[in-house]
């Protein structure tokens, strides 16, 4: 393993000094409050309950109608809100980041807003307005975080909270065909986005306004009817305003991947967004994206795309990850007769993020500053693979490479690699409990491997636990 990773370091020369690898023994632990370690230990438990996660939209309206609105609320809060949310306020989400910060932790502030596929939901252009209002304040909150820039500030986006999953399938039906027509290609999606805007990035959001139709250069897609291409440039008008203010405000976009069924579409508005906001000249990468491992193309995929990022001169920035809908992929293959873009077992995506991780890890030690990689795993494994390869190639620890965790999960492995200087996000949903519960119980579902394997998780903060119960003790009884 790590061949090629050698191959480099042979090149550049010995590390400076010997490689010591991390302990994710829960040493860390000691850092939080008793208060904060039982909580984790409940809520963990019980999301590794099956019928909970399965059936948590039903258990929430149940709690409700039985124990009332006030009462249920405050038991939410004080377990899984309390857990895996900043808060409400940005007075409360400050003061969550700032004890993040005391531990060496950063945040990645992720606003719970999107459209599921083929969801009943309202929709239109007023509620994707809206929610453009909320990405943009999500932008001015993330770079209030980390005055002054010091370190740079990083914001979690999804784009069907700002176009419809109809479109991105319909784009993505089209993208996919054989020989499909250079109409869609990046350069021409950005030079629409781009039309009639303001170009000063001094310009606050509320002062960067709508695009005027008659100002705007009218984009039409052969594969689309009228509706739907007016649709598609006022999406493209609104991810344009959302990666504008973010550069105005140095803040970083990671642009979240979904399904299989709407990725080609929501990486080809990654990559229009790219040539407008990751040039050298913008100090980039601004925009990234998000490759998933558990999809068998992908190792591919990301082969192709930093080699055309570096052919274009265009900075690279991916987040890596393993993929969390997987129960949902494979359904869908079985519904429509197709094959399954999943890899066959956990084992095999292990393999693949592996292999995805080496290659990126490469890509950074000949290509940085121009490229960046967040290495979002729970897997103390893959962790491992990454400090090792770090050293070996004698990239920086707070540099061209961070990592990201969920809030609430994975705090054994967070902590220990904030304590030693990498530069660690964590990802943090805040909004009302009407807006985050459900966002939430989406998350776990998706998520139900990484809750049920948090098995060593609950052992560690169990020992620590019993350790401050009985002082001397290294083991919680079973």
């Amino acid at each position: 393993m790590l061949q090629t990773c050698r191959a480099l370091c042979s090149q550049a020369g010995p590390p400076s000094r010997g490689f010591l690898p991390l302990r994710f023994d829960g040493g860390a632990f000691q850092l939080k409050h008793t208060k904060e370690l039982t909580r984790a230990l409940l809520v963990l438990r019980l999301c590794a309950w099956p019928p909970l996660v399965t059936h948590g939209l039903a258990l929430q309206a149940w709690s409700q109608r039985l124990l009332g609105s006030r009462l249920s609320g405050a038991l939410l809060r004080a377990s899984f809100y309390g857990q895996f949310v900043a808060g409400e306020t940005a007075e409360e989400v400050r003061d969550c980041v700032q004890q993040l910060r005391t531990l060496g932790l950063r945040p990645l502030l992720a606003v719970p807003t999107e459209e599921e596929p083929d969801s009943a939901a309202k929709t239109g252009e007023a509620c994707y307005e809206g929610n453009l209002g909320v990405m943009l304040r999500c932008v001015d909150l993330s770079r209030s975080l980390l005055e002054p820039l010091s370190q740079p500030s990083f914001m979690q986006l999804k784009v069907t909270a700002l176009t419809s999953t109809r479109l991105c399938k319909e784009l993505s039906l089209w993208v996919r065909r054989p020989g499909a027509s250079s109409e869609l290609s990046p350069e021409r999606l950005a030079e629409a986005m781009d039309s009639g805007q303001p170009d000063s990035l001094a310009s606050p959001a509320a002062h960067i306004e709508p695009m005027n139709p008659h100002n705007k250069t009218s984009l039409q897609v052969s594969c689309l009817n009228a509706e739907q291409n007016q649709h598609l440039q006022a999406s493209l008008s609104r991810l344009h305003r959302v990666a504008q203010h973010a550069r105005a405000r140095h803040v970083r976009l990671l642009v979240d991947a979904e399904y299989t069924s709407l990725n080609p579409a929501l990486s080809l508005f990654v990559a229009a967004l790219a040539v407008r906001w990751n040039s050298p000249g913008e100090g980039g990468p601004w925009v990234w994206n998000t490759y998933q491992a558990y999809l068998k193309d992908t190792l591919e995929r990301l082969e192709r795309d930093t080699e055309a990022a570096h052919r274009a001169g265009l900075a690279f920035g991916v987040k890596l990850v393993r993929g969390a809908y997987l129960e949902k992929e494979r359904a869908v293959a079985r519904l429509q007769g197709t094959e399954d873009p999943t890899q066959l077992d956990y084992e095999a995506t292990s393999r693949s993020y592996s292999r995805c991780l080496e290659l990126m890890l490469t890509h950074v030690a000949r290509h940085s500053p121009m490229c960046h990689l967040m290495v979002a795993s729970h897997n103390e494994e893959s962790v491992r693979q990454a400090t090792k390869c770090m050293w070996e190639l004698g990239i920086p620890l707070d540099g061209p490479v961070c990592f990201g965790q969920l809030l609430g999960m994975c705090d054994h492995v967070s902590l220990a690699l904030g304590q030693a200087g990498y530069a660690v996000y964590k990802s943090i949903p805040y909004g009302s409990l009407e807006e985050v519960i459900p966002y939430l119980i989406r998350r776990a579902q998706e998520n139900r491997s990484v809750l049920q394997g948090a098995r060593r998780e609950q052992e560690l903060l169990a020992q620590e636990l019993w350790r401050r119960l009985l002082p001397g003790c290294r083991r919680a009884p079973h």
